[in-house]
Order: C-alpha cells, then structure tokens, then sequence
C-alpha cells in the first residue's frame, strides 16, 4: 500500500453498521423527550416527516455514491458539477457538520453521567461544570486514540457496539410499552398542543433531524469498500429505514409510559424524577431498575460509538478536501496503516472549539441539524445537474434512482424547509458564519494573487442567492423571525424558492466530462 491509498476493508455490513452507528447515538436518548415537549404526541408525525426527509437525500447519495466512490465523496460531487470555488464552500459547509458531532456526543455521556455525579453538570443553566467539561475533553480524546487504527478495527469495534446499540434501544421500547402503556395520553392534553408549527419545529430543533444525518458514514468510507456497488445502497438506505422504525417505537413508548401527574401542566411543562436521563428516569418510575441501569450504561457506549464513528469520517472529509487542493495537503498524509491522523488532529482541535462555548446538548443541536441538512441538500442539485451534463452512456450508474427528476426537487425543497423550521436564531448564526469564511477567503486569495478573476465564479453563482434567500425567508418566518410569513406561506415561498435556485444551478453547472474521466475513470 503507497502512502496515499486507504485500505477498501469496507464490507456491507460494516457500511451499514457505521451508518446506524452514526444514527444511534444521543439522539434517541434525548429526542423523544424534546419532541414531546415540543409537539406533544403529534411528535410521532414529526420523526415521519425526518424520517422522509433524510431518506430522499439518502436515495440521492445511493446514486452520486456509488458513481465517484470516493472518500470525503461530499466535497467531490460539487467540485465535478460546479469547479473549486463551490466545492471550497462545501468544504467548510461539511467541515462545520462533521467536527461538532463528537463535542456533542460526548455532551450528552457527561450530562446522563451527571445524575449520579452531579457535579459534572449545573442544575440551574443545564450545562457543564469544569469538572464535566474537562470529562467531555477526555472522551474526545479517547475517539481520536480509537481512530488510530486502521480503518478494518475501527469498523469492527464499531460492529460489535451497535448490536448493543441496536439491542438497548428495541428492549426499551418494548418494555415501556409492555409495562405501562396509557392510551390516553395521545389525547387527553391534546394530540398537537402547538399545532403544526410545533410538528414542523420539532423536526429541526428537538434532535430529531440529528438522530438521522448519520446515514451519511458510508457515504464518507465508500472509497474503503471492494464492492460500493452492491454496499452503498444497501448501507445507506437500509439504515435510514431501519432507524425510523426503531425511533418511532421509542417515541410511542415515551409518551404511553407517563403518568398522569407528570403531564399536569402541560406537555411543555412535562415533569418527572431522573428527567435529566429521560428514558432511565421513566425505567425507574415504571420499576425496572435493571433496564434503568442497562440505559446509563447505554448512555456511555452509544453516544461514544457515534463519536468514534464520527472522528473516522471527519478525518476522511478533511483528507478529501486536502487532496482535493482545497487545504494544504499536509493533511493528506497518511500513517502506515492508512489512517488521516494530521485530519484527525485537526477535527480534534476544531471540535474543542465548538465545545468549549457550548458544552451543552440542546445549545448544538439546532445548528447542527441545519449545517447537517444544508451540507447534504447539495446532492439533489449535482444530481439534477448530472442527468445532464453527465450522460449515462459515458458515466453509466451502479445505482440508478428512478424519477430523478422528481425526488430531486423534493429533496431540495425539503431540505431547504428543515433549515427554514429551525428558525432565525439557527441560521443567523449558520450563514453569518459562512459569510465570514468567505469574506476571509476571498481577502486571502486577493492577497496571494493580486485578483479574484481566478476563481470559479459561474459556478458558485447559484451558492449566494440561495444561502441568502434561505436566511432571508427564514428571517421573515414565525420561529424567531418577523413573523410575515406562517407555516405554510413559508412552505409555498420555500417550495418556489428552490425550483428557481434549482434552475439556476443548473445554469451554472460547468462539469467537464473528460476531466471527471480522468480523475475518476471510465465507471462502464
């Protein structure tokens, strides 16, 4: 093996087991109570309407995956359909989306820890104590330590904690329901206290959107697996499903497992002992300790599998940006057993820095759904382009999804709604800090070469009307906006919004079919 090739020890199973095990890790533990909150038992619409969501993106990535099987596979599509400049603001786009994962995962270890360690965590504000924060470094730590192995272990340390993962979260569904399962709850504070807005913001800002964007981790190994033809559309879509059906057991269980006195107020107000863990806190009210304890237990190996899972693809995302041209390819080094550890550092570091102001789970993880959305709502626009500037014959497709034409518009449009239900507090922060990158890029590059003619303009002319618009309709919106729009004005400006960004990135798409052979080579 020469110095730049990864190991292809990628199996389906081990695909489909990293990309379930990039689902299944604090989003469960914390989601259900959120969305509750939120929507009430209308939540169950809720994890459908994620569910759906995630699963048109993974239909469009089963095609665009399987066609460049790359590693870092999200910072190649828009660099083929779009040239550099596109693909550099991808890179940061996916940067952001990936390196925040871990902080996060090992938020949510420390805050379950904290309810036989109370000192870890802040029983006013609900975010980390010095102790709890210094805690959460170390597991961090501890997920780079496991990626310096080579990709086959990692894969196979993996495997073996998400049966594990996969076991805990079914027998808690089936145990809560089996003991205590009160039918009136669905209706007897009201199906969907907050109407459909409280449907459509619990999408986005309870966690429910992040419980699922870990599909994409085989999209991120499919250049480590012998057979990405067969492998990836079985990994990416077969998680997505399997997820879904697991998630929307455990939110039925969630609500039919409380008493009456906990929803005396209200769900907003919903209030029992051990809340802070919600499903061990209901497993000790139901009186079973023994699953109480297997949920802290879990509490510890699923959120940490995700976080290694996470630190193996964030280092792959940012080794494909650097071979890419995109970062100096001192991050493109590899050690002798393949592993991008200079990547990995540097996902670490950047991921300190997320932490470090935010150590807490509910603070990340609105941003985070939006910057995981935004990152892959670039699919469904290479993909549109692709059927066009790309043709079959010359690029023939393993996976070949039918009604292109129409799943990708959807995917778009849904996409783009996600991040207008998160609200105007998320993409203030979201797309002011895009903006800021690309002002500092661009004042680099003029710097460096005296001009900014250079850069792939046609290309990316599509990237700023839809960031801006998106902010801008979202601004105008109902959750922490002006209010000119409700829910479902917003959904119809969003649905026309991103037909015409559609159209115009199609314009702008500039692949050369010669240069994607060259670097890629003939798929026949």
């Amino acid at each position: 093996m020469t110095e730049t090739s990864l190991r292809r020890d990628a199996g389906s199973l081990g695909l489909l087991f990293a990309s379930i095990g990039g689902m299944i890790g604090s989003g469960w533990l914390f989601s259900a109570l959120n969305a509750t909150k939120i929507a009430g038992p209308a939540s169950l619409i809720s994890w459908v309407i994620g569910g759906a969501a995630v699963l048109l993106l993974a239909f469009v990535y089963a095609e665009l995956s399987t066609m460049f099987p790359r590693p870092g596979a999200v910072i190649i599509f828009p660099q083929l359909c779009f040239g550099e400049l596109s693909a550099q603001i991808m890179s940061w786009v996916n940067f952001l989306a990936y390196v925040v994962v871990a902080p996060v995962e090992a938020v949510a270890v420390v805050s379950y820890a904290a309810n036989f360690a109370p000192a870890l965590e802040s029983s006013t504000t609900g975010v980390l104590s010095g102790v709890g924060l210094a805690v959460a470094v170390g597991l961090m730590a501890l997920f780079l330590v496991v990626n310096l192995f080579a990709i086959r272990l990692v894969l196979a340390i993996n495997n073996a904690i998400t049966w594990w993962k996969l076991a805990v979260p079914a027998l808690t569904a089936v145990m809560l329901i089996s003991v205590h399962f009160r039918t009136a709850n669905f209706y007897e504070h009201g199906f969907a206290p907050a109407g459909i807005g409280g449907v459509f913001q619990a999408v986005s800002g309870s966690g429910i959107l992040f419980a699922f964007l870990g599909f994409r981790q085989a999209i991120e190994l499919a250049g480590e697996s012998a057979n990405p033809r067969r492998n990836l559309p079985f990994a990416i879509v077969g998680s997505v499903l399997l997820c879904l059906l697991l998630y929307l057991g455990l939110q039925l269980a969630f609500i039919g497992a409380l008493q009456p006195e906990n929803l005396a107020h209200g769900w907003a107000a919903l209030k029992f002992p051990g809340i802070s863990g919600p499903f061990a806190g209901l497993a000790s009210m139901l009186g079973l300790p023994w699953l109480a304890a297997a949920l802290y237990a879990d509490a510890a190996i699923s959120p940490g599998g995700t976080g290694v899972i996470y630190n193996t693809t964030a280092g792959r995302v940012l080794y494909a940006t650097a071979e890419a041209g995109m970062m100096p390819k001192w991050f493109a080094k590899l050690t002798p057993a393949g592993v991008p550890l200079r990547s990995l550092g540097l996902a670490f570091c950047a991921g300190l820095l997320f932490l470090l102001p935010l150590p807490s789970w509910r603070q990340l993880i609105g941003y985070i759904s939006s910057i995981g959305i935004l990152a892959y709502g670039v699919g469904p626009v290479v993909l549109f382009c692709f059927r066009h500037t790309l043709p079959e014959q010359a690029f023939p497709r393993p996976f070949r999804l039918a009604v292109a034409w129409l799943v990708a518009p959807l995917a778009f449009i849904v996409g783009n709604l996600v991040v207008f239900w998160a609200g105007a507090v998320v993409t203030n922060h979201l797309f002011g800090g895009l903006l800021t990158a690309f002002i500092i890029y661009c004042g680099w590059q003029l710097f460096k070469h005296g001009t900014l003619r250079h850069l792939a303009w046609r290309g990316a002319a599509w990237m700023l009307p839809h960031f801006g618009g998106l902010w801008l309709i979202t601004l105008l919106g109902p959750l922490h906006g002006l209010g000119v729009l409700n829910n479902a004005d917003g959904a119809a400006v969003i649905a026309v919004f991103s037909l015409a960004i559609l159209a115009l990135a199609r314009f702008c798409a500039m692949p050369n079919p010669e240069v994607a052979k060259a670097r890629f080579g003939h798929l026949g």
